[in-house]
């Protein structure tokens, strides 16, 4: 499962990478110009862009592929396991106290 996920990420990227590089072409249609500065602000423009932008199309397809088949057999058996004893104080303790 987790292959999968590394894989299906390695896609995901390798994708944004080609778009980023062959599929976005932006051309400037104005150029920008600064306003005149004197006592107050006249004028100005922000630049304009045309983007043509290319589509990915994401889905899934079924298809037939092998698939091992594993058959567990299960034995009990015994082993030592860790363990946490936890004593709390007798009630002399704290009366003590």
């Amino acid at each position: 499962m987790k292959t999968g996920t590394i894989v299906a990420l390695g896609v995901v990227v390798a994708v944004v990478a080609v778009g980023a590089t062959y599929m976005i072409d932006i051309d400037q249609t104005q150029e920008a110009q600064l306003p005149d500065v004197n006592v107050t602000v006249e004028g100005g423009q922000m630049p304009e862009f045309d983007a043509d932008v290319g589509s990915i199309e994401i889905g899934t397809e079924e298809t037939t592929v092998s698939v091992p088949e594993i058959e567990v057999t299960m034995e009990e058996t015994t082993v030592d396991v860790p363990f946490i004893d936890i004593n709390a104080p007798e009630e002399d303790e704290l009366a003590s106290n």
